[in-house]
């Protein structure tokens, strides 16, 4: 199996195909590798695609340390696959868990940095600090579900939240497999995860200042019934110099496999621009 290792010795799987400019996938919470299938197989026609398991989400390593899930070490293990496979710069594409995780790819690493795509960001994210700690204890909830509950008790019971109901009823079997793939992850990884990224990351709101400084062209994608990352899409949009929206409509949070035609239709054109330096920061106001 491939593996890169991390700075901090985790061993992280990953698979790759298709050649020309990076792109680098970076699964959701409920996600892992396999998730972005769609995607591999539609860019890998004209890029270098790449798709990992994050630490805690097998085949990679699973540690118990829960000071190996903080947001820093997955921000992290994004630039040690690069390293691994020789990528000087890549497209960052991240969903969900995974889009957070690209932000700040871009903020530290700008010139590792094509482009940041940021689909489905936001969760738990708010100018109301209440309603941020709100979110973080029903983290936790979960955290502690996943370590108490058998892993496909958990999986049906996380996948049927309400940003799922879109996916659920709109591909009833596109919907089944994404179940069983998150069935058959760990409850370590997943209750260390939730527990110490989920619950710990910085809101949006609390990374202003380095939103405003960011480099990267980014682009925004949610679906419009994906209320939390709506509000945190549009504060993105509005905070972040080079960045661009694209709402989906009728869409939940499952997006890139619930509408993946409409997903890879929405990159392709971004990844052209980009490419081409056609993707400009906003001038800023008067």
């Amino acid at each position: 199996m491939p593996r890169a290792t991390t700075r901090d010795g985790i061993q992280l799987y990953y698979e790759e195909a298709g050649s020309g400019p990076a792109v680098v996938f970076v699964h959701e919470y409920a996600a892992d590798y396999r998730t972005w299938e769609p995607q591999m197989r539609h860019f890998a026609r004209s890029h270098r695609c790449i798709t990992f398991s994050q630490r805690g989400y097998p085949p990679s390593d699973i540690p118990n340390d829960p000071d190996a899930y903080l947001q820093d070490r997955f921000r992290d293990d994004v630039i040690a696959v690069m390293d691994a496979l020789k990528i000087e710069k890549a497209h960052i594409v991240g969903h969900s868990m995974g889009a957070a995780t690209a932000l700040h790819v871009g903020i530290r690493y700008p010139e590792r940095c094509i482009s940041v795509i940021a689909a489905g960001c936001g969760y738990g994210s708010s100018a109301d600090a209440a309603k941020v700690e709100e979110a973080r204890a029903a983290s936790r909830e979960i955290g502690k579900m996943f370590a108490e509950t058998s892993m496909e008790e958990s999986a049906r019971r996380y996948a049927d939240g309400v940003v799922r109901q879109a996916h659920k009823n709109k591909d009833p079997r596109g919907y089944a497999h994404f179940v069983k793939l998150l069935s058959e992850h760990s409850p370590l990884g997943h209750s260390l995860t939730m527990l110490n990224l989920q619950a710990k990351r910085p809101s949006l709101w609390e990374m202003e200042a380095e939103l405003k400084a960011f480099k990267p062209p980014l682009f925004i994608i949610v679906g419009d019934e994906d209320d939390w990352c709506v509000d945190g899409s549009i504060y993105l949009r509005r905070t972040v110099p080079t960045a661009g929206l694209y709402v989906v409509p009728r869409t939940g949070h499952t997006l890139t496999s619930e509408e993946p035609e409409k997903f890879n239709a929405a990159l392709e054109e971004f990844f052209a621009e980009t490419e081409r330096g056609r993707w400009l920061a906003h001038k800023p106001k008067k």
